[in-house]
């Protein structure tokens, strides 16, 4: 086989953290090698650092036998290296061909030919499986649309080898297997292809070879052939890893909280969540599955305080929640994971102990009086960090210094060591590896069994069918069905998702 990239004793420092140390691998024309390893193991520095986008301290990185700059981006993609980044690096306000086109806009003459561009994107679409509507906006589209277009983007151009760092962590199974054909096809014609996941089924399905790092070193190379899922989370957390949630049966209690009658718009000021009732009892997991799009987000946006209701109240253990206060929602008693860790779970300019008493600093006993008592802070971050393997030099660090993986284990830890009524979870292990995905499955199950009501919406069907005691399907705004979790039919389940009643 031609080997087409080649990384040789390539390593990366940080401060106070080894992100790569002296890592060696290759990919091959054709070839499909899944890089696996825990959050802050080192991958997307890795991946960053063969994209141009990060600068290593020692070792060299070849393409097709010619040695890259580092840090150069330009060169790397002259020598055919596309990549498809963890978060979207799009333009939500333009079309779908003005995102693909950015930077390499066709012209006729001195003008850009947006008819040309168009064409363009309708083809690229047709020979890569990828269906796409040129004309459209990308901020209107779903979380799945938007990453074709990703990876349209980078099709275009003529790539040798793609780079996909977690690349189905927004989509539905139904996504999921289409990306996962487009990456055969991509092999099969010659493209070297080499992507991060922690969907141990998705490399189980699609790797020919699968490198697994763990604290920045290479810990160990495998095929699919050779190993199973439990296997590869072995390797990737140095431990066995219970990839089934080990959960009795629920004890459900009463109400804790009462969804009536209730309306939300989206951003837009379209209709996202259409007369929704629901409760949720104390000592359950209430999963919400669905297709992202479907009204989710408005939906915990709207029981936890973040966005008007049109319509309809929200009651936590029978007393009316305000609308549009998420303090006061939270004194009440309900804990919020949201989707959005960047966005709405973190302050990325404080340190790890405060992003961890966000929502309690000024309570006692991290304050009295108004002063704030920073040797209880940092008793109780340093036990958290610990208690929830939050991987940093020290809980002083800011928040922005974590990665993606290590950032959720912030808010998880946060929002589920208070003793409240309510867990509202939206995405609870997005983005994390099988070991924390392990734990925070168990944190979830301890509260539900402590008393707490769980309402899970995760885009994860695995996720909803292995901890959930109820099911609620949503479609379109509403709930189309709620079945008992023992026994719900993943196929089933799938269809209700997609909107087939039938």
């Amino acid at each position: 086989m031609d080997t087409l990239l080649n990384i040789s004793n390539l390593s990366k420092s940080f401060p106070g953290v080894k992100a790569n140390d002296d890592i060696s691998l290759h990919v091959n024309k054709g070839e499909i090698v899944a890089l696996l390893g825990e959050n802050g193991a080192g991958k997307s520095t890795l991946v960053k650092a063969v994209f141009g986008l990060v600068r290593p301290d020692s070792g060299t990185i070849t393409i097709k036998g010619e040695s890259i700059a580092y840090g150069d981006t330009a060169a790397a993609i002259s020598h055919g290296v596309g990549m498809v980044h963890q978060h979207f690096q799009l333009v939500p306000v333009m079309t779908v061909t003005e995102n693909i086109i950015l930077g390499d806009e066709p012209h006729k003459g001195m003008f850009l030919s947006m008819k040309a561009a168009r064409q363009e994107v309708i083809e690229l679409s047709k020979r890569h499986g990828l269906e796409v509507d040129p004309d459209s906006v990308v901020e209107d589209l779903p979380v799945g649309i938007q990453q074709r277009i990703e990876i349209l983007k980078a099709l275009r151009k003529d790539i040798d080898l793609l780079i996909l760092d977690e690349p189905t962590a927004v989509l539905t199974p139904q996504e999921i297997d289409e990306l996962l054909e487009v990456m055969r096809n991509l092999a099969a014609s010659g493209v070297g292809v080499l992507f991060i996941t922690h969907k141990l089924r998705e490399v189980m399905a699609v790797a020919d070879r699968v490198v697994v790092l763990r604290n920045g070193k290479l810990v160990g190379a495998t095929t699919p052939s050779e190993t199973d899922e439990e296997g590869l989370a072995q390797m990737m957390v140095g431990r066995n890893v219970v990839l089934q949630v080990d959960k009795g049966p629920a004890k459900a209690g009463e109400v804790v909280l009462s969804v009536e009658n209730m309306t939300v718009k989206d951003s837009r000021g379209h209709e996202a969540v259409t007369n929704f009732s629901l409760e949720l009892h104390a000592g359950e997991i209430l999963g919400i599955a669905g297709v992202e799009g479907n009204g989710q987000r408005e939906l915990v946006e709207a029981i936890c305080g973040m966005r008007h209701r049109t319509t309809g109240t929200v009651k936590v253990a029978g007393v009316v929640a305000p609308d549009m206060d998420p303090r006061q929602v939270h004194l009440m008693g309900v804990s919020h994971i949201p989707e959005d860790r960047e966005k709405d779970g973190l302050v990325a300019s404080y340190s790890i102990a405060d992003n961890l008493i966000l929502n309690q600093f000024n309570l006692k006993p991290y304050a009295t009086k108004g002063i704030r008592d920073f040797k209880v802070r940092d008793a109780y971050a340093e036990k958290l960090v610990e208690e929830f393997d939050i991987r940093t030099p020290s809980f002083e660090n800011l928040a922005s210094s974590l990665s993606g993986g290590n950032k959720q284990k912030v808010v998880v830890a946060r929002e589920l060591t208070q003793d409240l009524k309510v867990v509202v979870a939206a995405q609870p292990t997005r983005g994390v590896d099988v070991g924390s995905i392990e734990f925070i499955h168990n944190q979830l199950v301890s509260a539900r069994d402590t008393g707490a009501g769980v309402l899970l919406v995760s885009a994860e069907l695995d996720e909803i069918l292995s901890l959930s005691d109820r099911i609620a399907v949503m479609f379109g705004g509403k709930i189309v069905a709620i079945l008992p979790g023992e026994g719900a039919d993943r196929q089933y389940i799938g269809r209700l998702m997609a909107g087939l009643t039938e």
